[in-house]
């Protein structure tokens, strides 16, 4: 004993209360506590309970705040931190670097697992949308057949079936030529047009038409038969020149 005291007054000075800032106070009850319980007891606190141990901590540490608060604005000492104060980070800026990377690496994980979850949702939806299309034309196939055979069998004397088919493929056609339509010759077509231009119709030019099949005027008979002037007949067309003919043909030609 008498040697803890020697050690402590070695290392023991005398200072002002600034330069040490210890406070000590008792233990702090709760007021409200002590009012509902109806009791005052400042042992009242169970040790075992981690909750209440805690909170008995945090109201003795406010208690002492609000303590030195008080002494503190008396000693004109400031209490709040300034708009310009700077203080240095406690990690350097290439572990601050390291360790925005690795936030951004997860970030970026985690996107591109939402993208696959998004994708792979999609790709369930158009698989079930698919399905049911199928199973659709199944149901109107089997349907048909159904219809067929009974009027096979003369169970029935009805063909609209056979009306649903052509007019759902009468609109189908339609949709197409209205797409034609709409969407209008392709570019290659129309550079050729312009270059070249329409040049009118084509098909069906040399077609017969009433006026023209009246109209004999141009007709002639004697070119028709093969009955001009001349050695006529087909013989005639055919028959090869002589070999005088053939030589004066040379000799002009020369």
């Amino acid at each position: 004993q008498e040697g803890l005291k020697q050690c402590l007054a070695e290392f023991r000075q005398q200072l002002a209360w600034v330069e040490r800032l210890d406070v000590t106070l008792g233990q702090v009850t709760n007021v409200v506590e002590s009012v509902s319980q109806n009791t005052t007891d400042k042992d009242a606190v169970d040790p075992e309970n981690d909750f209440q141990r805690e909170m008995s901590f945090y109201r003795q540490a406010q208690a002492a705040v609000l303590e030195a608060l008080p002494r503190l604005r008396k000693l004109k000492v400031p209490t709040r931190r300034p708009d310009d104060y700077f203080a240095e980070m406690a990690k350097s800026d290439q572990q601050m670097q390291k360790i925005r990377q690795k936030l951004k690496s997860k970030q970026e994980a985690m996107e591109k697992s939402e993208k696959a979850k998004q994708l792979r949702a999609m790709r369930k939806y158009g698989k079930k949308v698919q399905i049911e299309i199928l199973q659709r034309r199944q149901k109107e196939k089997k349907n048909m057949l159904n219809a067929v055979k009974k009027y096979q069998k003369g169970l029935s004397d009805k063909l609209d079936f056979l009306d649903e088919e052509q007019t759902s493929s009468k609109g189908n056609k339609k949709g197409g030529a209205n797409q034609r339509a709409k969407k209008g010759p392709n570019a290659k077509r129309r550079y050729k047009n312009q270059k070249f231009g329409f040049g009118g119709k084509k098909k069906g030019s040399k077609w017969n038409t009433k006026d023209s099949f009246n109209d004999v005027s141009s007709f002639k008979s004697k070119v028709a038969h093969n009955k001009g002037p001349g050695k006529g007949g087909k013989k005639a067309l055919n028959k090869r020149p002589g070999k005088r003919a053939r030589q004066k043909m040379k000799s002009r030609a020369r």
